[in-house]
């Protein structure tokens, strides 16, 4: 742990990218692990179309969640922020910059999401 200026212990901020071959698409994964949360980029080409957070809430078993930038109309990455949010018990922020031709894809996306999980909780 680091030390801030104030003299509180703060997790220093880490990356963790991995890619996967996903209904024939490259799919990239960006994961910036933050103090209490993390933030989840998730595309095929590096644009920042969209930004959501969702936080866990003492009021209500589904936790809280906000479109920051985007089209209202995607639910994409305001859905896949909420579930995230549910399964880890932290505040995650995340961009899903994929097209939704395919409502499959979305489907493996996610689970190649909780597959990493799995493998490697350290980074989120």
């Amino acid at each position: 742990m680091a030390e801030t200026p104030n003299g509180t212990e703060s997790d220093p901020i880490s990356l963790h990218n991995f890619s996967e071959k996903i209904l024939e698409q490259v799919v990239h994964f960006h994961v910036m692990k933050l103090s209490g949360g993390f933030f989840l980029w998730v595309g095929s080409s590096p644009v920042l179309s969209n930004l959501a957070v969702s936080m866990s809430s003492k009021y209500d078993a589904m936790p809280l969640s906000t479109l920051v930038i985007g089209d209202p109309s995607d639910t994409a990455p305001n859905s896949m922020a909420q579930r995230l949010a549910k399964k880890t018990k932290k505040q995650v922020f995340v961009s899903y910059s994929l097209p939704m031709t395919d409502s499959n894809l979305s489907l493996l996306v996610e689970n190649r999401i909780k597959k990493e999980l799995e493998l490697h909780p350290e980074h989120f």
